[in-house]
């Protein structure tokens, strides 16, 4: 056999090892290309998807329903927004348990002392000449506002720091942020002081409607009759009042609060000449914007039920309220 030159047998050796390498390629290119072609149709389709929600989002945004507040309290068919009956069902959750805690225990001492700041044989008394300011004492005001302001300011705090303990954070911010501002007036005018009491009396319907979802969690409709008498009796009662409570401050009380007010404040333009007429003037803008809450509010309730009743669930309604 004749010898090889060293020469030859490195070009061998180089081809071969050539050979290997392309070889190699060919390998890691054949196990990469299922996983190249497998990402670029990933990449495809979401190139797609999101070129399709580019193009369709505009009519997206305008034909999604929008959210009523009552959907936080009630059940409601998502399709026709109609009443269903019973209550929201309240699966276990530490972060709104505690909060609505909070608001049963610290909502007590608010209305008590609210209580204690009236004259109630003026209020009780039918030919009672008196005005709604006149029966207002104040015997226990500064205790009373501090109390007030405390809770809204700690529960603002609260719903800042874990916006999930209640459904609507965003509402509830905007709503303790006019409030606060609202109660700055009383503070600083005596004769406004009755106004802080006449309007914080809607803390009694607020305690109520936590009430009625945590002590009853089921969301049993509160009129069906085969339930412990105790528990029966208890969500009956919590249910009427929150109704009777509701119209008697909500859509009464508030508007007759803004006639008042708004008398009082033509009455300081005239005198003073100044618009702005303090504190009126920022009492009727503040006051304004809690009657648009309270009707917006109302009306997505009782629409709520003339939808249901429109559409032939008037029974289920009796049931469900």
């Amino acid at each position: 056999m004749a010898a090889r030159s060293p020469s030859s047998m490195r070009r061998r050796s180089g081809g071969n090892e050539t050979n290997a390498i392309t070889d190699l390629s060919t390998l890691n290119n054949n196990v990469r290309s299922p996983l190249k072609k497998l990402r670029n149709a990933v990449q495809r389709r979401h190139q797609n998807i999101m070129s399709r929600k580019r193009s369709f989002s505009a009519p997206a945004r305008m034909s999604r329903k929008r959210h009523l507040l009552v959907e936080d309290h009630y059940r409601v068919d998502p399709e026709d927004k109609t009443l269903l009956p019973g209550l929201p069902v309240n699966d276990e959750d530490w972060a709104r348990d505690l909060h609505d805690f909070f608001n049963l225990v610290s909502l007590v001492p608010v209305v008590v002392l609210n209580i204690m700041n009236w004259n109630w044989d003026v209020l009780l008394d039918p030919y009672s000449k008196k005005t709604l300011q006149q029966a207002w004492t104040g015997e226990w005001f500064i205790l009373f506002y501090g109390i007030v302001m405390g809770y809204f300011v700690a529960d603002l705090v609260w719903v800042i720091a874990a916006p999930r303990c209640v459904k609507s954070p965003s509402v509830i911010i905007q709503h303790h942020l006019a409030t606060i501002i609202y109660l700055l007036l009383p503070y600083q005018y005596a004769q406004v002081r009755w106004l802080m009491g006449a309007c914080l009396s809607v803390e009694i319907n607020t305690w109520l409607l936590i009430a009625r979802r945590v002590f009853n969690k089921q969301g049993f409709p509160p009129w069906v009759i085969d339930m412990p008498p105790f528990f029966s009796i208890r969500i009956k009662l919590i249910s009427i009042f929150f109704y009777i409570t509701w119209i008697s401050i909500r859509c009464l009380l508030y508007p007759l609060i803004m006639k008042v007010l708004w008398t009082s404040w033509l009455t300081e333009w005239e005198k003073t000449g100044h618009v702005l007429g303090l504190p009126y003037g920022p009492a009727l803008v503040l006051h304004s914007i809690f009657c648009v809450l309270n009707f917006k509010w109302t009306s997505d309730l009782f629409m709520s039920k003339y939808r249901a009743w429109k559409s032939g669930n008037a029974a289920k309604i009796e049931k469900g309220l």
